[in-house]
């Protein structure tokens, strides 16, 4: 997290190590890692999910805020994946997750900039997936639409018609909930989801449907 605070109360709660820093700077996400090999002395599962974007209409952004939405959700999960790889392949063995956005398949209204950053993401999951295949690495993403978090009952404050929009185009009529996007994060870096490489995985309450 950015906040150590909060870092250290979810470390605490799962029995796990805290770590605060922007890891869409190369260096803090190397240092991530290292610690991370220091202590454990591998990786074997890696899921990207810094991010948060800066949503409104493409011409009203500022080159600032453009910046920072991709900084926040490419730029973050390229270092981290470009650091913990080489561990991974070193030990034959990997699982990366990366957390996508349904709204790079549907357009949704006000998410150009972030899914300028989203769809990095995703295309960055083909291309890991059959680069790191041999080495025992999957590579996946998770894509979900709206999820009944803080961030987004911060923007409902701001923009209501915003959040009411995004969920109104939800066929189940709501948010996902946090744990139903881990639990798909979970089946991926668990021994069921070692055949299921190169795939993003829509937890979308139906937006989208193939």
């Amino acid at each position: 997290d950015l906040d150590i605070a909060l870092a250290e109360a979810v470390a605490e709660a799962v029995g796990g190590a805290s770590f605060a820093g922007d890891l869409s700077d190369e260096a803090v996400a190397g240092d991530l890692i290292a610690r991370t090999i220091a202590r454990y002395e591998r990786i074997d599962i890696l899921v990207n999910n810094a991010g948060g974007g800066i949503l409104r209409p493409f011409l009203d952004h500022t080159p600032e805020t453009l910046r920072t939405t991709i900084d926040r959700n490419l730029w973050t999960a390229v270092w981290c994946c470009w650091h913990a790889l080489p561990h991974m392949k070193a030990a034959g063995y990997g699982r990366i997750i990366n957390i996508g956005a349904d709204s790079v398949r549907n357009g949704l209204v006000d998410h150009a900039g972030y899914n300028a950053a989203k769809g990095g993401v995703h295309a960055m999951t083909t291309g890991l997936a059959r680069e790191f295949a041999p080495y025992g690495i999957t590579v996946n993403t998770v894509a979900p639409c709206a999820v009944q978090t803080q961030q987004l009952e911060d923007v409902r404050a701001v923009n209501p018609a915003l959040v009411d929009k995004v969920v109104a185009i939800i066929p189940l009529g709501r948010p996902a909930a946090e744990s139903e996007v881990a639990g798909m994060a979970a089946y991926l870096a668990g021994p069921d989801g070692g055949f299921v490489t190169g795939q993003v995985l829509s937890v979308n309450g139906g937006t989208n449907m193939l």
